[in-house]
């Protein structure tokens, strides 16, 4: 499974190491992903979702079922 946050389409950014030298090599900054279990209430029912920590934050802040919404209308979930 791809490192992509499953409701904000967070994934990984390029960028480089840059040594005291200033030499420069490529590098990743990977998504601080985690997987997480939400229960539905309207469905009745557990699903497992990929998501970043900030979109966690989010879940907290505005609830599991605006967020599905939010990202059902941008396109991240079908």
């Amino acid at each position: 499974m791809s490192r992509v946050c499953e409701l904000t389409g967070k994934k990984a950014m390029v960028g480089n190491n840059v040594s005291h030298a200033m030499n420069k090599t490529k590098r990743k900054f990977n998504a601080n992903l985690i997987k997480k279990r939400f229960f539905l209430p309207e469905e009745d029912k557990w699903i497992t979702l990929k998501v970043s920590t900030s979109a966690l934050k989010t879940i907290n802040k505005i609830g599991i079922a605006a967020a599905l919404k939010d990202a059902r209308a941008k396109g991240f979930i079908k």
